[in-house]
């Protein structure tokens, strides 16, 4: 998926210039975190753990092969839960068959729902419903899959930083809006799912009063928050430094932050492409915990799938979401 980067200019205005002009905070959900470190709730969240997704299958391989080293190195990765994305056309069947796997491990899946027209504007990750009415119908089957059972959804990445950044135009970006604060309410009508819609990382918003009316209009307020730095790199002091201040701009909303792949920050200097898409030198971040000991920060997830190739990035490397097995054992030997 394309996050852009725009890494250090980007954030370096983004810590220097004020919120200006604010509208008045809406009414949000009251923070789910107090500075306590409990995170949502109060809570000490067991996370869904995939021993079906690409990293486990890979640690088995390896192992069996007699290469202990690298299956070592990949169960850094497999052995931590991991976010599931979801873009099938019918997305209910594995929905359910996810959320009632991790119930009866006693543990919360984290979903993420990608499937909104036009998603990526056409980049990497490109696909997605093909029209508004498709898109109702699916996030409908996604929350029918989830039932009552607990899950927190992440709410399609990038789709709100794209309306900003003018990448969607000719009145879609009102159609977005609408789809993804239908997307909120349809999704928390089920008795057990949080919501956290998607608002970019510290590289991508040069102003979080900028961010604020369309969040609202996206539904934020409904949700249970946002989610911040999906499938970047910047560390947790810097997301908190940009996403607390949106957080503010919104009256107190918590949020979650990607840790995936931040253990060693965004690459210094990087530009385009080389800033976001599989960037060297990267490591794996603070595995997924609800005690983040910050104030408004619900939990630390790992929603980009440590290991799986954001994209092509115009050097020949794997397709999105397509395990990159260099990379993987990458940002684990970096790993702290």
């Amino acid at each position: 998926m394309n996050s852009y980067g725009r890494a250090a200019a980007a954030l370096a205005l983004a810590l220097a210039t004020a919120c200006t002009a604010a509208p008045e905070p809406s009414a949000v959900r009251p923070p789910a975190s107090t500075g306590s470190g409990a995170g949502a709730a109060g809570e000490d969240v067991r996370f869904y753990v995939d021993d079906e997704g690409a990293a486990a299958r890979e640690a088995r391989r390896l192992r069996e092969e007699g290469k202990t080293q690298e299956a070592e190195l990949i169960g850094r990765i497999a052995e931590r839960p991991n976010a599931v994305w979801i873009g099938d056309a019918d997305p209910s069947s594995r929905v359910a068959a996810v959320t009632e796997k991790a119930a009866k491990a006693g543990q919360v899946p984290v979903l993420v729902a990608y499937h909104i027209p036009d998603r990526d504007c056409g980049q990497f990750s490109a696909g997605g419903a093909a029209n508004p009415g498709e898109y109702r119908s699916w996030i409908r089957r996604f929350a029918e899959g989830v039932a009552d059972r607990p899950a927190w959804v992440i709410l399609e990445p990038d789709a709100l930083a794209h309306i900003l950044d003018n990448c969607t135009k000719g009145g879609k970006a009102d159609e977005r809006l609408d789809l993804l604060r239908d997307a909120v309410e349809t999704l928390k009508k089920q008795p057990r799912t949080r919501v956290y819609l998607d608002a970019g990382n510290a590289g991508w918003i040069r102003d979080p009063g900028a961010w604020v009316d369309p969040m609202r209009r996206a539904g934020v307020a409904t949700a249970d928050g946002f989610a911040f730095n999906v499938s970047n790199f910047f560390t947790v002091e810097e997301s908190v430094a940009v996403a607390g201040r949106l957080s503010d701009a919104l009256g107190g909303a918590p949020y979650v932050i990607d840790t995936s792949r931040n253990g060693n920050g965004s690459p210094q200097g990087a530009q385009g492409d080389d800033a976001w898409c599989n960037p060297a030198g990267r490591a794996l971040g603070t595995a997924p915990t609800t005690r983040t000991g910050r104030e408004r920060v619900d939990a630390f997830l790992w929603v980009k799938r440590p290991g799986e190739s954001d994209g092509e990035c115009h050097r020949g490397e794997p397709a999105p979401g397509t395990w990159f097995h260099d990379y993987a054992l990458e940002l684990a030997r970096n790993a702290k």
